[in-house]
């Protein structure tokens, strides 16, 4: 019982960082916005702001399906709970992939082997 026990934290820990990951990375985001308004940047601000939001939103999509991952391998390795994961890794390795062509405009594959990330 304590492995079990043990690994239920593990996975706690993981969706609290997931969460903490898209409230504090989109609250930086938007508050960034608000200064560079403030500034008279109007032009590039809701581009900036669109853009780290969505960095924040992949980051904390990728700490929650290691949550879900951590939690089918370790508490509950089922034939249903492998299914159920299999299905929530597809819709968030969709829902991160939308987000990368949205934020890049470009198809991953596309990009320049020569730009630099960040």
């Amino acid at each position: 019982m304590m492995f079990h026990d043990a690994m239920e934290t593990v996975v706690r820990g993981f969706e609290i960082a997931g969460v903490v990951v898209l409230t504090i990375g989109s609250l930086w985001a938007l508050a960034a916005g608000g200064l560079g308004v403030l500034r008279g940047e109007r032009s590039v601000v809701y581009e900036r702001a669109r853009h780290d939001i969505g960095r924040s939103i992949l980051l904390g999509l990728e700490i929650l399906i290691i949550a879900d991952i951590v939690q089918t391998i370790t508490i509950d390795p089922t034939l249903e709970s492998a299914a159920t994961l299999g299905v929530i890794v597809f819709v968030r390795t969709f829902l991160s992939f939308s987000l990368e062509i949205e934020l890049e405009g470009v198809l991953p594959w596309r990009r320049s082997p020569t730009r630099a990330d960040g």
